[in-house]
């Protein structure tokens, strides 16, 4: 089985609400980060097989894009099967906060 992870950032933290939500509603994926990068916008990643992972990117991206206001969308991104080094230095693994909703 092929592991992805995908990562959607945004301007709004109501936005990338809604598209942890409905990431997380339209494919089997786990939520594995959400932080803020240091230009004070708002990234969530999730985790699961590569086509799940692709389903909900889908979703997300809707999500993001139909919120009120200023919801842009900045960037997206869905890597499959990401090399362990990756998993070890960015913070995209699976955690002890995440593990009880792996899917």
């Amino acid at each position: 089985m092929t592991i992805a992870v995908g990562v959607i950032e945004t301007q709004t933290f109501p936005a990338v609400l809604a598209a942890a939500d409905a990431m997380v509603k339209a494919g089997r994926v786990t939520l594995t980060k959400y932080d803020r990068s240091e230009s004070g916008r708002q990234f969530v990643a999730v985790r699961g097989l590569v086509a799940e992972v692709k389903l909900a990117m889908e979703a997300g991206l809707a999500a993001a894009k139909a919120c009120p206001g200023y919801a842009e969308v900045m960037t997206h991104v869905i890597i499959p099967n990401p090399q362990e080094n990756v998993e070890a230095v960015l913070p995209i693994e699976f955690t002890p906060q995440s593990e009880p909703f792996r899917v």
